[in-house]
């Protein structure tokens, strides 16, 4: 009921087939009837190992501190809005993430980020492809991207690795946005350093002379100077 109740308010034609597989969720990609593509993501299990990791980001977020974490719809609900919300104000900043449209219980519809029915490659799956000066201009975008993140939608991704980066005609998407946090969250400041060293570790690994120095992407992910924020943004 709540994928036919999506396909009716975004006027959907099809689901297209599977882009991606999880434990806990499912991507679609769907066409609707003007020939738009569209990324649905639906959550569909939630596993022990599941809700005991999300706890530390849903509870110690304060726009959903009164989550009832023991009922599973619920939970699916909260898990799917809060990526909802999180996408909707990364791309309110300007941060290159996949446009969001809609959340309904368990499902999120947001962009579809990829060519002729494939969705673009992540970056763990394209390392070896990248020449040096390509590593190295996606890796000044990442950095300012996260700076968008954090200095205008005021979240920390807490998540991010070339496992969660998307790559499509040399333009950096990030995705999987979840577990990301507002910065008053009591561990905000952990997840940015370990977002920061797995930024440093894989694009190091890639030869990226200036991503060996953590504590020098942390201070540019931060500089927020540097950036022009969008006036509204979305909470």
């Amino acid at each position: 009921m709540a994928a036919y109740e999506v396909m009716r308010r975004l006027k959907l034609d099809r689901f297209a087939g599977v882009v991606s597989a999880g434990k806990e969720a499912r991507v679609y990609r769907a066409v609707g009837r003007d020939g738009t593509e569209y990324a649905v993501k639906i959550y569909l299990t939630v596993t022990a190992e599941f809700r005991k990791s999300i706890y530390k980001y849903l509870l110690g977020d304060p726009r959903f501190q009164n989550v009832d974490v023991s009922n599973t719809k619920k939970l699916f609900a909260a898990w799917a809005r809060k990526e909802f919300r999180n996408l909707k104000r990364m791309y309110e900043a300007g941060a290159s993430v996949p446009k969001p449209y809609l959340v309904h219980q368990n499902i999120i519809v947001m962009e579809f980020i990829g060519r002729n029915g494939l969705r673009a490659p992540l970056l763990h799956e394209i390392q070896n492809d990248l020449l040096p000066n390509e590593a190295k201009d996606v890796f000044i975008q990442v950095i300012e991207n996260y700076r968008r993140i954090y200095c205008c939608a005021r979240l920390v991704h807490a998540d991010l690795s070339e496992y969660n980066i998307m790559l499509l005609d040399s333009k950096v998407y990030i995705i999987d946005v979840a577990q990301a946090v507002s910065l008053e969250h009591p561990n905000a400041n952990t997840f940015l350093e370990n977002d920061a060293r797995n930024i440093s570790r894989f694009f190091s690994k890639l030869g990226v002379e200036e991503a060996k120095d953590k504590n020098r992407i942390l201070a540019e992910i931060t500089s927020c100077e540097k950036t022009v924020c969008p006036k509204q943004q979305s909470r």
